[in-house]
């Protein structure tokens, strides 16, 4: 029987200063838990926002959710302790979602809110500066659990402890952990590349940059700039 999905934590920030590499940048990455109702509008979270917009939020990446069942692998991988949740920078840390079982388009009801899944995450420097360490960026990416974004659907009220009901599985069954095999693991496929890229719900960027890979213009393997 499939484990009851769930929303455990809802993670927030507004963007402040930090220091890398002897320079001041902003970023948002660094979340933490808030109490209570949310409301969750087409953008982002209440109390939430992203530094810089070129890369970052945006309709189709208004929400990182990332499953807390990864948690325990960094733990050990890394063997230390880490925040129980927030620490990846998500905004909604999330029970029974995996990549291999959550697919491109999925639509769910969260609280009063609906989302859609739209990619999975590349992650940007500012992830290292998150967790202390600038070469993180490799294994998490190389292990597949990036977690993933979504749009939201319609405007509502989320809180910690909603269930996360499936409303609608999106027919190509494109899976978050398929879309990630074709862009870090296996540039040559240019058939998965071309389904994927037919994908509606796919974000703009990725189908963008599938179908630049498919037309054979140069682009390698690694998805769309984080």
């Amino acid at each position: 029987m499939r484990p009851t999905r769930r929303l455990l934590s809802v993670n927030v920030s507004l963007p402040k200063p930090v220091e890398h590499d002897g320079k001041i940048v902003w970023t948002g990455i660094f979340k933490e838990p808030v109490p209570g109702r949310v409301a969750l509008r087409r953008l982002n979270l209440e109390g939430d926002r992203q530094a810089d917009l070129t890369v970052h939020g945006g309709v189709d990446k208004a929400v990182y959710a990332y499953p807390v069942e990864h948690y325990d692998h960094w733990r050990r991988g890394l063997e230390r302790e880490l925040s129980s949740c927030g620490q990846f920078g998500e905004n909604f840390t999330v029970s029974g979602m995996l990549e291999s079982s959550t697919s491109i388009g999925d639509v769910y009801r969260i609280g009063t809110a609906v989302v859609q899944v739209t990619q999975p995450r590349t992650p940007c420097f500012k992830l290292g500066i998150r967790m202390g360490d600038r070469r993180f960026l490799r294994p998490f990416l190389a292990s597949g659990r990036t977690g993933f974004y979504l749009r939201v659907l319609e405007e509502g009220e989320v809180g910690a402890g909603d269930e996360i009901e499936l409303v609608r599985a999106d027919p190509s069954g494109l899976t978050v952990a398929e879309l990630l095999r074709l862009a870090y693991e296996d540039p040559d496929d240019l058939e998965g590349a071309k389904r994927a890229a037919a994908v509606q719900a796919l974000s703009a960027d990725w189908r963008e940059w599938l179908g630049a890979r498919v037309t054979k213009s140069g682009v390698g393997a690694g998805g769309p700039a984080g």
